[in-house]
């Protein structure tokens, strides 16, 4: 709870990932790569009740291991590849309504922390923003970034800043990491995204930002890992 107002966290799970076959309950590190969000979440100040939303009987028979709440099981309507990343926790809210404010933690963050998902919050509710999502400095410059024509012509994706004569003169850049994204409940119902003009940004570090998608991906975590070991 925060400022007497009830938090609900949604880890969204669904089964059938094309890259990485049964990544959300693959082991990372010893435990199912879900878990490490489950624990995240279980350490948070303000987060009241953490739930799964999941279509997959062996993801949800996972959680429930690891101590996370099943109290549904999500329509395979919303567990298809094209359906959108909000869906799923706008039917959350549904089953499981009575929060002032809900958390999205994609199970595909598992280096984010416990103090990440509390800054994200107090961004939000102290900051009086209607939703806050967590950022990371890319490794690259999108005023470094081009696009090609047909004829294989460099265009810049962005205008060049003024005054730009080296890489530290270029404005600081942040890009959606997916680790953390919080929202007012009402406002969520009625955007029906966590994205708009008055988002907050939180930062976070280049090492508790990594999102597995690929297998290079679990192959870089386990290495940090034992690295870490």
């Amino acid at each position: 709870m925060v400022n007497d107002q009830k938090v609900l966290a949604v880890i969204p799970a669904r089964g059938g990932s094309k890259g990485v076959p049964g990544k959300n309950i693959r082991p990372l590190g010893g435990k199912p790569l879900l878990a490490w969000s489950v624990e995240a979440a279980r350490e948070s100040r303000y987060i009241d009740r953490l739930i799964l939303s999941s279509d997959d009987a062996e993801i949800i028979r996972v959680a429930r291991e690891v101590g996370c709440e099943v109290p549904f099981v999500r329509p395979a309507e919303l567990a298809r590849d094209e359906t959108p990343g909000i869906e799923p926790v706008l039917h959350a809210l549904e089953q499981v309504p009575g929060y002032d404010y809900v958390v999205l933690l994609q199970p595909t963050s598992p280096f984010r922390s416990a103090e990440d998902i509390d800054r994200c919050i107090e961004a939000c509710v102290g900051g009086a923003a209607p939703s806050c999502v967590t950022v990371t400095a890319p490794e690259k410059s999108p005023f470094w970034m081009f696009t090609l024509n047909r004829e294989s012509r460099l265009s810049p994706l962005l205008p060049e800043p003024p005054g730009f004569s080296r890489r530290q003169d270029l404005p600081e850049v942040y890009a959606l990491n997916g680790a953390v994204y919080v929202a007012r409940t009402a406002w969520l119902l009625e955007r029906r995204s966590f994205i708009g003009p008055e988002t907050a940004g939180c930062i976070m570090s280049k090492e508790h930002s990594v999102d597995i998608d690929t297998e290079d991906d679990f192959a870089l975590c386990e290495f940090r890992l034992s690295a870490n070991r």
